[in-house]
């Protein structure tokens, strides 16, 4: 997808994404290397629109066209090397 529109104006603002977004807590990450991490894994499984890593927070906001699969993105979170801890109220 381009970002030029079709009346020639350009725009870096990313479009709202459809799908349902659930933020999650994430113990043990620390640089952009987790962050690289945990966004390609995460975003490499079924019905994953977007993935957005928080370090600052500890938080990873992940936005899937269906109800997320808790159980399933724990498992890639922990065999990543890093722990779900839940998700934010």
């Amino acid at each position: 997808m381009s970002c030029c529109s079709t009346d020639g104006t350009c725009s870096t603002t990313a479009t709202a994404t459809e799908g349902t977004t659930t933020v999650y807590d994430v113990s043990g990450m620390t640089c952009g290397h987790c962050k690289a991490t945990l966004t390609k894994e995460i975003g490499a499984l079924d019905g994953v629109l977007s993935v957005d890593v928080d370090l600052s927070t500890g938080q990873v906001s992940v936005t899937t066209s269906d109800e997320p699969d808790d159980a399933l993105l724990a498992k890639v979170i922990d065999e990543a090397g890093y722990e779900l801890t839940g998700r934010t109220a």
